[in-house]
């Protein structure tokens, strides 16, 4: 599983508070434990109205004084995206492209011939797609685009969309089914998601969460933007990796568990 840590992101208000007053040690402190905890990137999205490259300038700057872990830049404008690359001292993510007007025409010729891989999400001009078979079609039409402009499969990283069960009950469904059609268009893709979407507005979000991790991997989902600090997450998903056959004799759950990233005692050997 390939983890973008999701904790510098400007939309969760203590860190939002830290970006807003420039605190240096609080943005260093969510980068080291991330990596600490081994997160494959590290997501960042300044959040802000005003400023926002400027801000994300600073916030690159800080997360990568402090770790090495490659960058995810998230951000709903693709020219703040295309700019923050310049900031980078390694290829990272992209965040995100997608068929809303502007998005693929600007990132992915910024991607083209480079390192950088880039999240696709299925929504599409009119928003997100109700029904799997909308999605997959919005996803052949991206793949379309991103061969035109010179991207490879592998590196991109789609999204199907998880909407809140408490919004649409049939959403588990939905991405399970576009995940296993995305498979079997094109396997080289990385799929992804926002794994707390699902669990917006519900009570006990974190055992909505951790069952969604296990069945949208078996549907086919091989990354996720999510805690990797959350040791209840973290044995959930080696637990998956392992009883889906993508471990062999179990030796990464067992690795996992003796490193502490999980465990009865809170991520600590026990």
């Amino acid at each position: 599983m390939i983890l973008i840590g999701e904790k510098i992101n400007g939309s969760i208000p203590s860190c939002g508070r830290a970006i807003a007053q420039r605190d240096e040690g609080w943005i260093r402190r969510l980068a080291r434990i991330q990596e600490d905890a081994q997160a494959d990137y590290l997501d960042c999205c300044a959040s802000v109205k005003d400023g926002e490259l400027e801000t994300l300038r600073w916030l690159t700057g800080i997360v990568q004084d402090e770790t090495d872990t490659p960058l995810c830049l998230d951000s709903p404008d693709p020219r703040v995206c295309v700019g923050a690359m310049e900031f980078c001292r390694k290829p990272g993510i992209v965040n995100s492209a997608s068929l809303e007007p502007g998005k693929t025409e600007v990132i992915f010729p910024a991607v083209a011939g480079t390192s950088w891989s880039c999240i696709v999400l299925l929504s599409g001009e009119q928003g997100i797609p109700r029904t799997a078979a909308d999605r997959l079609e919005n996803f052949r039409r991206l793949m379309d685009r991103a061969a035109k402009a010179g991207v490879d499969a592998g590196r991109l990283y789609v999204d199907p969309l998880v909407e809140s069960l408490a919004v649409n009950p049939e959403s588990l469904t939905v991405f399970a089914e576009t995940c296993r059609g995305i498979r079997q268009l094109c396997p080289q893709v990385h799929i992804t998601s926002g794994l707390s979407n699902i669990s917006f507005g519900l009570p006990m979000r974190r055992t909505l969460n951790l069952a969604f991790a296990v069945l949208a991997m078996e549907a086919g989902m091989d990354s996720a933007i999510a805690d990797p600090t959350n040791p209840e997450l973290m044995g959930a998903i080696f637990a998956a990796q392992a009883l889906l056959g993508q471990d062999e004799y179990c030796m990464e759950y067992i690795g996992a568990w003796r490193e502490g990233r999980f465990g009865p005692t809170g991520g600590k050997k026990g």
